[in-house]
């Protein structure tokens, strides 16, 4: 496993960290416990030393799933990162409580490090009204979590305005990949907050899956001697001022081929011509992207019963396969576009920013 400098924490990460929201599944849904606690252990086992959870992940499962998964002695492996659900923060006691109810999910006395969590214009405003930060300096200081940071969903002036609403800041985490690198925060972003010594995070470097799986316009921009996941997370791991990614790994097979990409990881290990094929390809991709979801699924469960990420997963095929691509895997869904109510209950938590609404509105116009 390689290792990276983790802004100026005085910790190495490993190059690969363990997203947690998105373990395996059994049929019903639920979290296939057994398989994701063993892939928790074979990671920390492999080198990992970082796994990243949140209070709302799998529906509040996540957490308590991963502080059984750090028993019998990986706790003291590894670090470990949760987030406050600021969201759901209405007072200022509230913090508290959230924080001491994620110690008692996570079965542990300490987070190693604490973000708020997807931090906007909004929630800068909540952070702000709220005195958050100064809360998470006491927590600190009280020996609860030991780094502060923030995740972050808005545009990159938003980012500079939250960097500096504070000197406290340690890390920040951030969705970046090669198709990203000019929303949120993106590229002038990432310098920003390495000027300024934060470690950086990045997650999202798949795209929520899109770029594991390429349409045939997109792939050919690229070498095939590596996958297309592999290219994804090499695109990330060339820029020296992150200090690691998150991969939200859903199967032992994606965590064995994570771990050999990893290894083999190293700033600046890109040359000219891929750097140029990664661009090509952005090019593309935006040509032919329908909807930006990453298919995180914060916008679950849907009140009126609509799958929104594979309904989007649907549509985002029509710019490349046409309506011919997207019927069958529109008609495959029980509760389709059309019946989008628009409570726009989604919209008010979507990291991505999506209206939700209105694209629902499209795809039924699209499919008749």
């Amino acid at each position: 496993m390689q290792y990276r400098r983790f802004g100026n924490t005085g910790t190495e990460i490993s190059a690969l960290g363990f997203g947690c929201m998105r373990f395996p599944l059994l049929e019903d849904g639920r979290v296939n416990e057994a398989e994701a606690i063993s892939m928790v252990r074979r990671a920390i086992d492999r080198g990992v030393n970082y796994i990243d959870t949140a209070y709302p992940y799998h529906q509040g499962e996540s957490e308590k799933l991963l502080g059984r998964a750090l028993q019998d002695g990986y706790r003291e492996r590894t670090y470990l990162a949760t987030k406050c659900p600021i969201w759901l923060v209405e007072e200022e006691q509230d913090f508290e409580r959230f924080l001491d109810e994620q110690l008692d999910r996570l079965q542990t006395d300490h987070i190693d490090f604490y973000l708020l969590h997807a931090l906007d214009r909004q929630r800068l405003e909540k952070m702000r009204a709220l005195h958050l930060a100064d809360h998470m300096v006491r927590a600190r200081e009280a020996g609860k979590i030991r780094h502060i940071g923030f995740s972050f969903h808005d545009e990159v002036q938003v980012f500079k305005e939250i960097i500096d609403e504070t000197d406290q800041w340690e890390f920040c985490q951030i969705q970046y990949n090669y198709i990203d690198r000019y929303d949120q925060a993106g590229d002038e972003g990432i310098r920003y907050a390495a000027e300024k010594g934060l470690g950086i995070i990045v997650m999202e470097p798949l795209l929520g899956g899109r770029l594991a799986s390429l349409s045939e316009h997109v792939a050919r921009c690229f070498s095939p001697d590596k996958t297309p996941v592999e290219h994804a997370l090499d695109f990330v791991w060339n820029q020296k001022e992150i200090s690691f990614l998150l991969s939200g790994m859903s199967s032992p097979q994606q965590l064995e081929d994570n771990l050999v990409y990893a290894d083999r990881s190293a700033a600046g290990m890109l040359g000219e011509e891929e750097l140029a094929a990664y661009a090509k390809a952005k090019e593309i991709f935006d040509r032919t992207s329908m909807v930006d979801c990453t298919g995180c699924a914060y916008c679950m469960p849907c009140p009126f019963g609509l799958n929104i990420p594979e309904l989007f997963r649907a549509y985002n095929r029509y710019g490349v396969y046409g309506e011919s691509g997207v019927r069958e895997a529109y008609e495959a869904q029980t509760v389709r576009s059309d019946q989008c109510r628009g409570c726009r209950k989604c919209e008010q938590i979507c990291p991505q920013g999506i209206k939700v609404s209105e694209v629902m509105k499209k795809i039924a116009a699209l499919m008749g």
